[in-house]
């Protein structure tokens, strides 16, 4: 039965996710040099509309219609057909609709988080096509695979027992886009003068605000993931901010030690490898393993942008460093720290080893999958339409040369 509560949490925090995508084009525009901003702050905004519309036409159906070979959605709900104010088949607390509109927010931001691995050189066209091409043979099969009824949920078919938890989008949403942003620094190559010439972020306070609304709204992320105003959604929401206040503090010292400062950029990046990490165990661990999430995503996404410096990759605002590491660290975590008293299943720290099994396969899965299919799109769009503006654009800046307008006027 359709629960009033629990509907009105749900539509809050479907309000929360899509708070999100404004607060990482601040994010992002802050991040990028200020001929740039525009441009990268209306990448976010229109992927709102893109998939907006993609979402309701044909993106949910793929991720959520009746399962075809544990691959795919079938075409059940295509233009939202049959999902109506009645409960659906994946929560019988809340209106189908109320469902879908929540899902349809991760499917928005999981593309724009992607678009920091070339920001600074895509030309707009090719933008477009590229999120609608990714979101529908990137991001709805793996939904579906994760929370439609797909081969994570369930990896009996290769001998596992039982299937790999995400509770929030660790794989959905993370690493599809942190990897997917590695196939993309890949195909784009380096900015002009990347390596050789400053491009330090145009506004620090653009940033922080950014990861402000992004830590506001990732509770929403997660502790609407519980489908319901209970116990595991103020349980999500605890570990939420736990993990995003030890990733913080876990960067800031780092930066720290190694540079003699406490990085502003190196703390509100730590927050969000923090939130990252814990978005696919936030429903299954507690408060004291969410310290250990947070502090190891910390560690580990800077190691990892060290990592690309010393590869000499210009993943832009380090996408694959933040987003494909710590989401990945996140989905282990959940097979080391899972308890059973939230969501009955026990992680190896209660001696059950086989969880991190299928948590390690799936990753390993969406990794490739991500990776081969994004690489794929990216070179067939460069063939057909080129996905880079010309040397002459990139110098003047997108703002002006893909939009004709500016952030800052002189």
């Amino acid at each position: 039965m359709v629960n009033a509560g629990d509907t009105a949490w749900v539509m809050m925090s479907t309000a929360l996710v899509l708070l999100m995508v404004p607060g990482l084009a601040l994010f992002y525009g802050g991040m990028v040099r200020r001929k740039n901003l525009i441009a990268t702050v209306m990448q976010s905004f229109i992927i709102m509309g893109i998939v907006g519309v993609q979402w309701v036409l044909w993106g949910y159906t793929l991720a959520f219609g009746p399962d075809i070979g544990n691959v795919i959605g079938g075409l059940d709900y295509l233009g939202l057909n049959g999902v109506g104010m009645d409960a659906g088949p994946y929560a019988d607390n809340i209106p189908h609709l109320s469902f879908m509109m929540f899902q349809g927010m991760f499917a928005i931001i999981t593309p724009a988080l992607i678009t920091g691995a070339f920001a600074e050189r895509i030309k707009f066209s090719a933008l477009i096509v590229f999120v609608l091409l990714w979101s529908t043979l990137v991001y709805a099969p793996v939904a579906h695979w994760v929370w439609g009824g797909g081969w994570i949920g369930d990896m009996s078919f290769i001998g596992l027992e039982g299937g790999a938890l995400d509770f929030a989008g660790g794989n959905v949403v993370h690493i599809t886009s942190g990897v997917g942003a590695l196939a993309a620094a890949l195909v784009f190559g380096k900015r002009i003068g990347f390596g050789s010439e400053p491009m330090q972020p145009n506004n620090l306070v653009l940033v922080v605000l950014g990861a402000s609304l992004l830590w506001f709204g990732w509770f929403g992320f997660n502790a609407g993931s519980a489908l319901a105003a209970d116990g595991l959604a103020a349980s999500a929401f605890v570990v939420t901010n736990t993990a995003a206040a030890a990733g913080a503090l876990s960067w800031m010292a780092i930066s720290w030690i190694v540079d003699k400062k406490p990085s502003v950029l190196g703390a509100a990046s730590g927050a969000i490898a923090g939130l990252v990490a814990i978005t696919p165990a936030a429903g299954f661990v507690e408060a004291m393993p969410a310290i250990l999430i947070g502090v190891g995503a910390g560690v580990f996404s800077y190691a990892a942008v060290q990592l690309r410096h010393r590869w000499n990759l210009d993943d832009s605002l380090d996408v694959w460093a933040v987003h494909g590491i710590s989401g990945t660290w996140g989905g282990i975590a959940v097979g080391l720290f899972a308890t059973a008293a939230l969501g009955g299943v026990e992680g190896l720290w209660q001696g059950n080893g086989g969880q991190l099994v299928n948590q390690i396969v799936a990753i390993l899965g969406t990794w490739i999958w991500a990776f081969a299919i994004t690489y794929v799109i990216l070179k067939v769009l460069d063939a057909v339409m080129g996905i880079r503006v010309t040397e002459e654009e990139e110098e003047v800046g997108l703002d002006v040369s893909q939009h004709g307008e500016a952030a800052y006027i002189p």
